[in-house]
């Protein structure tokens, strides 16, 4: 791998592998268009001679056209994240989600690009029966538009590998932690303690239980995917990302709490989800991507810590936006 583009490589995952490719010495194209994404994040990378920006909208094939040219991978990870509020906007999932990967792929089409890494969601499981749950369990109906969405983005994928010979990597992640981490109940509660130490709204009854994983870990594991990959053309290759290990809200709260150093009042909203489509419990399988040679360097509570200590670090990331509500990622 010589040059790789990054779609949303101003946001969280993305900027945190602009960095570790630059680390390798690859160039790097990032496609981003900072509605979402930071220049905070990418500042030090932008005045690398190696790294380029093409400003604007990942549906922009045009611009996509130039990001793309000579690269040997796409890591589209550009997305319409914020999973809650898919109810409040429908067509935004569609539009960021669906449609932007049919553009990304037409674009990689045009510039003779063929290998794309994915970040799809854990999501796509819905509620299963099976847990940990695999790569290959049967899909239950979608709780999520967000979920939905991603679901039809690995199916474009595959159907371009199947038809024009791609390769094609999708990586269903648990939730994400780490520096540049920007959305999600860490975060969330984070502010919302700063403003008011003493409550703490929390979205559900507090015992929703999710997998979690340190950034560096997951960029660590898409890269040994892609270094597998790059000998297996014209494959499809789909893992799941996360630890053997799961958290409660609770109790991840009571880790956030003991770093600040504050006992507030837990207010619950109640119920076993914290929204609708929320999963009240995510714990992934992850034995197809360790069996490459991966595995999680921080275990969840590190990684929490890790988090918690970067908001302490970059004020500027959270402070602009505080308010008083809590949620559930």
């Amino acid at each position: 791998m010589r040059r790789a583009c990054v779609t949303g490589g101003a946001g969280f995952i993305g900027s945190n592998l602009v960095q570790r490719l630059r680390a390798e010495g690859m160039e790097v194209a990032i496609v981003d268009d900072f509605r979402t994404g930071r220049r905070e994040f990418v500042a030090d990378a932008l005045a690398d001679p190696g790294v380029t920006l093409f400003e604007g909208d990942v549906l922009d094939e045009a611009l996509l056209r130039r990001a793309f040219e000579g690269c040997d991978w796409v890591f589209h990870l550009q997305a319409n994240a914020d999973v809650r509020h898919g109810l409040e906007r429908p067509r935004e999932d569609l539009r960021q989600n669906t449609t932007a990967t049919a553009a990304v792929l037409e674009a990689m089409r045009a510039v003779g690009v063929s290998r794309i890494a994915f970040s799809s969601t854990g999501s796509v499981y819905g509620e299963p029966e099976v847990f940990p749950t695999p790569e290959n369990a049967p899909f239950p109906t979608q709780t999520s538009l967000y979920a939905a969405s991603k679901l039809a983005g690995e199916g474009m994928i595959g159907a371009y590998a199947h038809g024009f010979g791609f390769t094609g990597l999708v990586f269903r992640f648990v939730s994400i932690l780490g520096e540049r981490y920007t959305h999600g109940h860490v975060y969330d509660f984070y502010r919302s303690l700063k403003r008011d130490p003493a409550r703490l709204r929390v979205l559900g009854n507090g015992r929703q239980e999710k997998s979690y994983l340190y950034v560096a870990d997951c960029i660590e594991a898409m890269l040994l995917a892609a270094r597998v990959h790059e000998r297996r053309p014209g494959e499809l290759g789909v893992y799941n990302l996360g630890t053997d290990e799961t958290v409660v809200v609770d109790d991840s709260i009571a880790v956030i709490c003991d770093h600040m150093g504050v006992a507030p009042r837990l207010d619950y909203t109640g119920g076993i989800r914290g929204w609708a489509g929320d999963s009240p419990l995510i714990h992934l399988d992850c034995g197809r991507i360790r069996a490459l040679g991966w595995e999680p360097t921080l275990s969840i509570r590190q990684a929490i810590v890790r988090t918690l200590q970067w908001f302490d670090a970059n004020p500027y990331a959270w402070s602009e936006t505080v308010h008083g509500e809590g949620s559930i990622a």
